[in-house]
């Protein structure tokens, strides 16, 4: 077995369970092990601390797994680990056409490993090495514990390239997914009410739709009865859906995607919404503020945009665009009206998220309560040794 061994005062987060080794923690490496090979952890006096995997070209050049000396990271305990992550989901797993997450990665005790259920079929990403070279050993866990009618793997993500992985795309087990509906889980063992999205596992962001935001669909939603809504960065439309479910007069779509666009359209038809929806391709910056400069006024004003931070060296860009496309919106709320506003960048935390909504409020002129602090839907548990797993953070506020 290869021996990695930590610097002196670097052992404490090991111990704590937290997963990730970064390069400059680590002393010297006793053996010459593969990408995604299985390798001991040791303080540097010697003793064992935890047993992961190697990445020898990323900077977490550690994942680990068990901080049991006696439990071999073997296929056993790959199939153990899924069986697992997918018991505490089964009451998702009773309609047969609901979507959910089955694996979080690290907060279910699998670095890089990603499950999502779409009905009938399974959407995998593989975004360590160790579980790319576990790949055959993961689809056949996955079709002997579900039976689902098809796997297609979608590792295209971008943190691929940092373990030195190619972009993966494909079936990988069964038969090929057709674009079909699905219900998303808004609560534990409880479907949206009664919304169906379409859902296409080849062409998608991310792995299809964003199941993360499930259960903050409704809760947005609650607040646009009666409301002129605005959804910037609609995607499939999801927040759109749950406003016109609620009540809302009108919808304005906005995503620089016109394919996005198209599906949020086929989805809104899917739910028979009758609500009047106006369609815009483009760049929300620029939308927002051309609303502005035409004196356009909404009752709410939903922002849900894309990852803006990827590193530690762009988080101070990523605030003044945080902060840049809450003080356009806020500009555009009718006195009472309703900001919902998301952040999925993992290194913008919470704390830090609110203080950029107070400065883009003070700049803007208007006074803000926060009504709701909200976060990643339940099928994405956070580890609490692992506090990187929440990332999802949001607030919906009354804006005067």
């Amino acid at each position: 077995m290869v021996t990695v061994t930590v610097h002196a005062g670097r052992e404490r987060p090991i111990i704590q369970r937290h997963p990730w080794v970064f390069s400059g923690a680590i002393a010297h490496v006793r053996g010459n092990p593969a990408p995604g090979d299985v390798v001991d952890v040791c303080a540097s006096d010697g003793s064992w601390l935890a047993r992961g995997f190697w990445s020898g070209r990323s900077q977490l050049r550690v994942r680990l797994a068990t901080w049991d000396k006696s439990q071999p990271l073997d296929e056993t305990w790959l199939r153990e680990t899924i069986a697992r992550a997918v018991s505490g989901r089964e009451r998702w797993l009773i309609d047969p056409s609901t979507a959910c997450r089955l694996v979080f990665s690290e907060a279910d005790g699998l670095p890089g490993l990603i499950v999502d259920r779409y009905g009938c079929y399974l959407a995998i990403q593989l975004l360590t090495q160790a579980m790319a070279v576990r790949a055959e050993q993961v689809v056949a866990a996955l079709a002997d514990l579900l039976a689902p009618r098809g796997i297609y793997e979608r590792s295209d993500a971008e943190v691929r390239e940092k373990e030195d992985l190619p972009p993966a795309v494909g079936l990988r087990w069964g038969e090929m997914p057709p674009r079909l509906p699905v219900t998303p889980i808004t609560a534990l063992g409880q479907p949206a009410s009664g919304v169906r999205m379409f859902v296409d596992l080849p062409a998608g962001q991310k792995t299809g739709i964003y199941l993360d935001q499930a259960i903050n669909h409704a809760r947005v939603g609650a607040y646009c009865a009666g409301a002129d809504t605005l959804d910037c960065f609609s995607y499939a439309g999801g927040f759109a859906l749950a406003a016109a479910k609620a009540g809302a007069t009108r919808l304005t779509l906005v995503d620089a995607s016109a394919d996005a666009l198209a599906l949020a359209a086929d989805n809104l038809r899917l739910n028979k919404v009758t609500t009047p929806a106006e369609f815009v391709e483009g760049d929300a910056f620029h939308i927002l503020r051309r609303y502005r400069a035409e004196q356009r006024q909404f009752d709410v004003v939903i922002l849900d945009p894309p990852k803006f931070v990827y590193q530690q060296a762009h988080l101070e860009r990523a605030t003044r665009g945080y902060k840049d496309i809450n003080l356009q919106a806020l500009h555009l709320i009718r006195p009472g009206g309703i900001l919902a506003t998301f952040s999925c960048s993992g290194l913008v935390s919470a704390d830090l998220f609110q203080k950029i909504i107070f400065g883009a409020a003070i700049d803007a002129g208007r006074d803000v309560q926060i009504l709701e602090r909200l976060a990643q839907a339940p099928d994405h548990p956070v580890l609490l040794s692992f506090p990187e797993s929440e990332y999802l953070k949001g607030l919906i506020c009354r804006v005067w």
